[in-house]
C-alpha cells in the first residue's frame, strides 16, 4: 500500500504553484510563439493575433491543469469545468488585451518590443495572476465544496433509466 503525506496548505499551494508554473510555461511559450507569428509572419493585427495565440494556449493549458496541476482537486464535470475555464480566460485574455492596446491605442508604441512587453510580459503576466486565482476558486474546486459533492445516485428501488432511442429499431 502507498503511503502519502499530508500536506499542510502552504505545501499544497506550493505545489500547486509550481506545476500551474510548468504548465503556464509552456502555455506562454506557445502563444509567445503563435502571436509572434500571427502578428509578424502573417500580418494579423495585434488583437486579433493575440485573440488566436490565446485560445491555443488556452486549450493547452486547460489539459494540462486538469491533468496535472490539479488533478488532486475534485472533478465536476468537463462541461462545467470547461466553460469556466473559457470564461476565465476569456477575462485573462481581456486583461492582457487591455494592456495591449493601451500601449498601441494611448501611448501609441508599435514596435514589436512594445507588443511584446506590454501584450505577453504584462498582460499575459497579470492574465496569470488572476487565473490561479480564479481556477483555485471556481474551476478546480477543493473536494470539500459544497458543488464539487458527487451527484446523489437514484435509491435502489427505482428502476434504471433507459435511453428514449434503446430497443427501437
Amino acid at each position: 500500500m502507498k503511503h502519502r503525506q499530508v500536506r499542510s496548505p502552504l505545501q499544497l499551494l506550493i505545489h500547486e504553484l509550481g506545476k500551474f508554473g510548468l504548465v503556464g510555461g509552456v502555455c506562454y511559450a506557445i502563444d509567445f510563439l503563435v502571436s509572434n507569428l500571427c502578428h509578424t509572419l502573417l500580418g494579423m493585427g495585434p488583437l486579433s493575433a493575440k485573440t488566436i495565440s490565446t485560445v491555443v494556449a488556452a486549450t493547452f493549458s486547460y489539459i494540462g491543469n486538469r491533468q496535472w496541476s490539479f488533478n488532486h482537486r475534485a472533478r465536476t464535470g468537463l462541461r462545467r469545468e470547461y466553460a469556466l475555464f473559457f470564461v476565465l480566460n476569456v477575462v485573462g485574455l481581456l486583461i492582457a488585451l487591455g494592456c495591449l492596446g493601451f500601449a498601441r491605442y494611448v501611448l501609441d508604441l508599435r514596435g514589436v518590443l512594445a507588443f511584446n512587453l506590454f501584450g505577453n510580459v504584462l498582460g499575459t503576466g497579470l492574465g496569470t495572476v488572476f487565473r490561479f486565482w480564479a481556477y483555485k476558486k471556481w474551476v478546480f474546486l477543493h473536494p470539500d465544496d459544497p458543488k464539487a459533492a458527487a451527484r446523489p445516485t437514484p435509491p435502489a428501488d427505482l428502476p434504471a433509466r433507459v435511453p428514449e432511442h434503446a430497443g427501437r429499431i
